[in-house]
């Protein structure tokens, strides 16, 4: 076989990995996050003062919150699920020596600090879990996609031919569930007194971007002859046209129905899509094409996984605004953040339940047909890493209240409670110390240029492939570069948030 259907065959005719392997593979980036903020609090309680060094920061940063997940998805994948365990007890260790060294003023009888814990404001106006959440599936997709082209990538966490959950199934839909948690209609900009079309001439323009970049996709992987997987979203079709059609189909549906029943919209179409595959040649036509032999002759049947998983899509897209506008209901104390975690720990186990019916009475997960079973599964552990998030949260701005420190980047910030004189002035930080708590940090570089950082992850995986034989590498020769690739790609984004610079002109 040629280069390119040896590299084809590589990434064709998987099954996926279990459940239970992805759940503890997403408890690793949460970890990271709080091993992060722990170490910064930790230097504060030492030196008294934040990281400030923009070196030091980006290199702190990227050892733990990019490194770990390198290793954890190539090398170390085979001890996954010791991973979240010695990451937990690392963490541990850390807030083990960050209470025993408070200083003398700051201690307080511990269940005195979980009373003030539970009555603490944090700012209303930001979650930081949410930029949290869509720059790390942002980070996960940009490390798999060329990672998966290395032998050191478990074929598992690869993205499953037709029926089973992959690592990588699961970023597809991440991806979409990401997109729709910040979309115009969860943030609100789509005022009813405006008529109830007007914002989709905006949608149309502001998705241009997606369209171009999936027409230069299409034209330089078929220009190079560049090695790609069909039956993913077909000949043509690719995941840029996906994520453009389905917001501009979303918004089309919320400009008709309320945004409020936005999860009713998501189940009927989710509903009645599976009743379609199940009650029709559909699923067979998606799978094997009109034939039954996998043609690929016309526009459909070339693409015929891209166009009819839309439906699928657009179920998560309308299920994620709904979770969008119920995160964004005001919370301003951590009791109502800890009730707001409940309810996401309620839903995610009724979504599991959910999907264990949903495999036992129609089919198993399939990316390839976005299935009900799939949209089931994709919500459930998005809402699971969201919970995540939430709770690493959480525990820095407790461990910021144990030492009456500075805040962490990228993490709530106390505000003072509603009716003080002393409105949304940030609490624990000294006076003429408050713009210390913009320090450097990754997360919001990445942040700042998401589209950006995205772009540039797939046009080096493109350069990476042509240049090096990656099937035949060796572990060592597959962390070296894999390093050097996210480290590039985070160093562009670093130092165009150093310059205030964000590339947007949509």
């Amino acid at each position: 076989m040629s280069q390119k259907q040896l590299k084809e065959a590589f990434i064709s005719n998987l099954n996926g990995t279990s459940l239970l392997e992805i759940s503890a593979g997403l408890s690793l980036a949460p970890l990271c996050l709080l091993c992060r903020g722990l170490l910064l609090i930790l230097y504060y309680l030492h030196y008294g003062k934040p990281v400030s060094s923009r070196k030091y920061s980006l290199l702190l940063d990227f050892l733990v919150l990019v490194s770990p997940l390198l290793f954890s998805c190539t090398v170390l994948s085979p001890v996954i699920f010791f991973m979240p365990v010695i990451l937990a007890a690392f963490c541990a260790g850390i807030f083990s020596k960050i209470y025993s060294q408070r200083k003398r003023e700051a201690r307080a009888p511990f269940g005195q600090i979980v009373k003030e814990f539970q009555r603490m404001y944090l700012d209303p106006e930001y979650i930081p879990a949410i930029t949290v959440f869509r720059v790390y599936v942002n980070v996960l997709t940009s490390i798999s996609i060329l990672a998966v082209d290395f032998p050191q990538y478990p074929r598992r966490y690869a993205k499953a031919e037709t029926y089973g959950t992959g690592v990588m199934d699961f970023g597809v839909g991440a991806f979409i569930f990401g997109n729709a948690l910040v979309c115009p209609e969860v943030r609100q900009k789509c005022h009813t007194a405006q008529p109830r079309f007007s914002h989709l001439a905006r949608q149309v323009f502001s998705v241009w971007p997606l369209v171009s970049l999936g027409v230069g996709r299409l034209l330089s992987v078929k220009s190079i002859d560049y090695h790609e997987h069909t039956s993913e979203y077909g000949v043509h079709w690719n995941f840029f046209f996906t994520l453009a059609f389905v917001r501009l189909a979303a918004s089309l549906l919320l400009a008709i129905f309320p945004r409020h029943k936005a999860w009713l919209v998501a189940l009927a179409l989710a509903v009645l899509y599976q009743l379609l595959l199940s009650t029709t040649s559909l699923e067979v036509f998606i799978l094997h094409g009109s034939d039954g032999r996998d043609s690929r002759l016309g526009f459909l049947n070339a693409n015929r996984e891209g166009l009819l998983s839309l439906c699928g899509y657009l179920a998560i897209y309308l299920g994620s605004v709904q979770v969008g506008l119920w995160l964004l209901q005001r919370r301003a104390s951590v009791r109502g953040w800890l009730g707001a975690l409940r309810g996401l720990a309620l839903a995610v186990v009724a979504l599991l339940v959910f999907l264990q019916l949903c495999q036992a009475c129609t089919e198993p997960v399939s990316r390839r047909v976005a299935n009900l079973s799939f949209c089931t599964w994709v919500l459930a552990h998005c809402l699971l890493l969201l919970g995540f998030f939430l709770l690493t949260d959480l525990a820095l701005v407790f461990t910021q209240l144990l030492v009456k420190g500075p805040g962490v980047p990228c993490c709530w910030k106390v505000v003072q409670p509603p009716g003080s004189s002393k409105k949304h002035r940030v609490e624990a930080v000294p006076v003429g110390r408050e713009d210390k708590l913009s320090q450097p940090c990754l997360i919001s570089a990445i942040n700042k240029n998401q589209l950006l950082f995205f772009l540039l992850a797939n046009v080096m995986t493109g350069a990476v492939n042509i240049l090096v034989d990656t099937i035949h590498s060796k572990a060592t020769f597959t962390l070296c570069i894999l390093h050097l690739y996210m480290f590039f790609n985070c160093l562009i984004m670093y130092i165009l948030h150093a310059k205030n610079i964000v590339l947007k002109f949509w």
